[in-house]
């Protein structure tokens, strides 16, 4: 049976525990379905007596040696051994230079497809160290925790999933107890992003988002700093102000910060939060207009990004910052020709309503900038339509000063599975498409067929300065924050795989494509880049 496209919406039930283990146990797949699945060369590796406890008595050695036979992945192929209770999957062994490795993106789908999901699951996952972590990352995808289906009540309805990995390669022994708890915060993470990103307005609105970042400092013992509502425009942040002010909810910045002892540099992760996204005055059509729920992913990952690195024993100041608001029409709407300024002082003359969410984190990476004196700064939003047209459904786009951390970026992507490419970085050529002949700059490109994705970011960076020493890294993950009806959580494994030589743990060191001294490294490239171009300040 070739695996098909995804029915992730269609999940009848809510895994409320998934679990990972170093060792699964035996067990009857009549009362624990399973799963094996992997790179088909990976699983030809294995012994009979490492799978026999989870099929037997239903499935003999000759089925599942005559399965693997006939496995023949195009891209993927799933082989049923015993009704709906137990499958073995094949993962591509090949993958472009633009994929993961580890074909992350093909798990969630089997996963989906497999598992009948009428009992608890057992999914065994056969592959080299170096891939642990993206595929435990697209399995915990697989299993979103929102729903508001009737009749799921039930205690029977809530399943739990163990998961094991058996190693192949140079590295064979059973992961220890510290790499299990990585992939059970990682986990942790990706799905309560998903989660605030898959609940409509109605459930998630600058309120309650707060109160989600409230729960995750309490978790943490950190409390957040918070400034809301006419407090924002009192103190000069007009750029959330101005998109949030016609709601009901009040919008905010809030941000959770992380300062340990020893620390030797700043990293800010500035997530776009926009809770629901009308377009404001300049209103999206009846199509376009469902879905915007999702317009708060990038501060979603950060939430679900922070609370894992954190727990992982991130070692540098680490703060997160969410910049949230509701894009509403009401009375108190912002109007095309109204000019804002911006927490960085510059003046901008908004064209485009719809363009709201560079507005506020424009503000957020100021305020990361001049108050939170960060070194490196990366922000991350559901951005630009156009990101999709650019970069495609399942890779985000990638804007950046500089080019060590480009190539580190679409490295981590790779390795975490949550894919990303490169976006043109040009801003003596592109900074242009702001001129304004009444304020510092308009909010929307004059021409939109004109890298306007990579505009975008331009404009959230021109309030921290195009000759910033700083490292700084925007990334718009407008179509991969969800796949069909589901977000993805999309960024927390980014996040996590990017800095992960700043945590305590060695499987996200080994995945992490940057230094240990992120600042030293930065400043030296950036001093490097400097010297080889003119200076420049287009805004």
């Amino acid at each position: 049976m070739k695996g098909g496209g995804s029915s992730r919406s269609g999940r009848a039930v809510v895994v409320e525990h998934l679990t990972f283990t170093a060792n699964a146990g035996d067990s009857d797949p009549r009362s624990r379905a399973v799963l094996f699945a992997g790179q088909l060369p990976n699983l030809r590796k294995l012994a009979w007596s490492q799978v026999k406890g989870k099929l037997e008595p239903r499935v003999t050695q000759e089925v599942w040696q005559t399965a693997l036979r006939i496995l023949n992945p195009n891209p993927v192929d799933t082989c049923s051994l015993w009704l709906k209770h137990a499958f073995v999957a094949a993962l591509p062994a090949k993958v472009s230079r633009h994929n993961s490795p580890s074909s992350a993106q093909f798990l969630t789908r089997l996963i989906c497809n497999s598992l009948s999901g009428k009992t608890d699951q057992c999914i065994v996952l056969v592959c080299e160290y170096a891939d642990v972590f993206a595929l435990a990352c697209a399995l915990a995808r697989a299993f979103p925790l929102f729903t508001r289906r009737t009749g799921l009540d039930k205690r029977e309805d809530k399943l739990t999933v163990t998961v094991q990995f058996i190693l192949v390669g140079e590295n064979t022994e059973p992961l220890c107890e510290s790499t299990l708890a990585c992939l059970s915060n990682a986990a942790e993470g990706i799905r309560l992003a998903a989660r605030i990103v898959d609940m409509p307005c109605c459930e998630m609105n600058t309120d309650d988002f707060l109160v989600e970042i409230n729960l995750v400092g309490s978790e943490l013992g950190i409390i957040p700093t918070i400034i809301r509502g006419e407090e924002l425009n009192h103190k000069g942040f007009g750029g959330i102000y101005g998109v949030g002010k016609a709601a009901m909810n009040p919008p905010a910045l809030a941000i959770l910060s992380h300062t340990p002892e020893d620390a030797t540099q700043t990293i800010a992760w500035v997530g776009k939060g926009i809770v629901y996204d009308t377009g404001g005055l300049s209103i999206k059509s009846k199509t376009h207009m469902p879905g915007m729920k999702r317009d708060c992913g990038g501060a979603a990952a950060v939430l679900g990004a922070f609370r894992a690195a954190v727990k992982q024993g991130f070692k540098e100041n680490l703060h997160a910052l969410f910049c949230l608001a509701e894009n509403a029409v009401g009375a108190k709407a912002t109007r095309p020709d109204d000019i804002h300024r911006l927490y960085s002082g510059k003046t901008v003359e908004i064209n485009n309503t719809d363009a709201e969410g560079r507005l506020v984190l424009a503000d957020g990476v100021y305020y990361a900038c001049k108050d939170l004196k960060a070194d490196i700064i990366l922000d991350i939003a559901t951005l630009t339509g156009a990101q999709g047209i650019v970069a495609g459904k399942y890779h985000a786009g990638l804007l950046t000063n500089n080019e060590e951390w480009e190539r580190a970026c679409v490295k981590a992507g790779q390795n975490s599975g949550d894919l990303l490419y490169p976006m043109v970085y040009c801003p003596e050529l592109h900074f242009s498409e702001y001129t304004s002949a009444v304020a510092d700059m308009k909010n929307f490109v004059s021409d939109r067929a004109n890298a306007a994705s990579s505009c975008a970011g331009l404009f959230i960076q021109a309030h921290i300065g195009f000759d910033w020493p700083g490292v700084w890294v925007h990334i718009d993950m407008a179509s991969p924050v969800h796949s069909g009806a589901r977000a993805t959580g999309y960024g927390v494994a980014l996040l996590l795989a990017l800095f992960g030589r700043a945590t305590d743990n060695a499987l996200l060191k080994i995945i992490s494509p940057v230094g240990v001294n992120f600042a030293t490294e930065a400043d030296d490239a950036m001093e490097n880049c400097l010297k080889k171009r003119r200076h420049m300040n287009f805004a």
